[in-house]
């Protein structure tokens, strides 16, 4: 195990990575939060292929706007509307 200065020079370190990547992703318009580049950097980095990362995240998204007008349709019958 790292010494402690080593540990939060690399945790420092990859958080600026984050954040750069980050502000990348809000000017691409790639709708990312922190957490979930966050997991996707680590994902990439343990081996993940990175076009079929990205092709996953889509589709991902094209159901997830696929299924939000029915639920968005069952809650209001619910509410009686």
């Amino acid at each position: 195990m790292p010494p402690p200065d080593e540990r939060s020079e690399k945790q420092a370190a990859a958080q600026q990575a984050v954040d750069i990547l980050h502000e990348i992703s809000t000017i691409l318009n790639c709708h990312l939060d922190r957490r979930t580049l966050s997991i996707c950097i680590s994902m990439i980095e343990n081996g993940v292929n990175p076009e079929a990362l990205a092709t996953v995240v889509k589709e991902l998204r094209k159901e997830g706007q696929e299924l939000q007008p029915e639920s968005s349709a069952a809650a209001a019958r619910r509410s009686g509307r």
